[in-house]
């Protein structure tokens, strides 16, 4: 399980965002977007930075 702290999600196009671009990269990937914390939750086979790369690719910002 990795964890990501994500700036500029604001609602559920947001989430649904950022969840289908970590489908992109892993079809069974398990995704949690908690808008109000601002944290991404994702079960993956993919390395963080596969998905890391995947929200930027979404358009948001992913804090260090």
């Amino acid at each position: 399980m990795i964890e990501f702290n994500v700036e500029g999600m604001s609602c559920s196009h947001c989430a649904a965002a950022v969840t289908r671009e970590i489908k992109a990269i892993d079809a069974a990937a398990e995704v949690a977007v908690d808008l109000v914390s601002g944290k991404v939750t994702v079960t993956t086979g993919s390395s963080r930075d596969h998905v890391r790369g995947a929200i930027e690719q979404a358009g948001y910002t992913v804090k260090s």
